[in-house]
């Protein structure tokens, strides 16, 4: 488990924003270390969101924003009812960050 320098709520909270993003604009620009941490919490989301019912679109509204928690329910979801996993990818930038050197990626959702 990556700790990105911060404690356990903050880096809870870091993620929860990370998913965020990800799951409004389906595709974000990150490092590979953030990439890889937020890929399997954001596809467990998806697979409880593919059981389309109440409790689990509550169990959404419990650990996401309204906004991207009804998207990854209403929108996202339905679209892999038939795929068993593998709703992501992650795609490594050749060219690292220039301030700091870190090795840049992009995670997306697979179509």
């Amino acid at each position: 488990m990556r700790k990105f320098g911060r404690k356990r709520g903050q880096r809870r909270a870091f993620i929860k924003g990370l998913a965020h993003n990800l799951i409004t604009k389906e595709k974000i620009e990150t490092t590979v270390a953030r990439a890889k941490e937020i890929r399997p919490a954001v596809e467990r989301l998806v697979t409880t969101a593919k059981k389309q019912q109440l409790a689990s679109l509550r169990s959404l509204l419990a650990k996401l924003p309204k906004d991207s928690a009804q998207k990854l329910f209403y929108e996202i979801a339905p679209r892999y009812k038939d795929t068993k996993g593998g709703y992501l990818r992650i795609i490594k930038k050749a060219a690292s960050r220039k301030r700091d050197g870190a090795s840049l990626a992009t995670i997306e959702f697979v179509k």
